[in-house]
């Protein structure tokens, strides 16, 4: 009779839950990088046309201001209204 194979599971029991702690820390670590919590990424809504990034980057396309003031304006209405704030009516939960 083998002693080995009735002394227990062994010390390799303890790599199935390494494995799972690796795999879960790498798809929040991928969620993270892609977009999760509202940053940028696949799932992320899109801007309204008549939020004010919207009209400040057609205005930019349009050769209307240079890229100096673009991220200047940005920049002013980030710090004012915060980024969610300017996604426009209903992005936010908002009417």
């Amino acid at each position: 009779m083998n002693v080995l194979a009735s002394a227990g599971p062994g010390p390799w029991v303890l790599f199935v839950p390494l494995v799972w702690a690796a795999v879960i820390l790498t798809v929040v670590t991928v969620l993270r990088r892609t977009g999760w919590r509202g940053r940028r990424g696949p799932w992320r809504a899109p801007l309204d046309d008549r939020s004010p990034l919207a009209v400040l980057g057609r205005r930019f396309a349009a050769g209307e201001i240079d890229e100096e003031e673009y991220w200047r304006r940005v920049s002013v209405l980030e710090e004012h209204f915060g980024r969610a704030n300017l996604a426009g009516p209903g992005r936010n939960g908002t009417a």
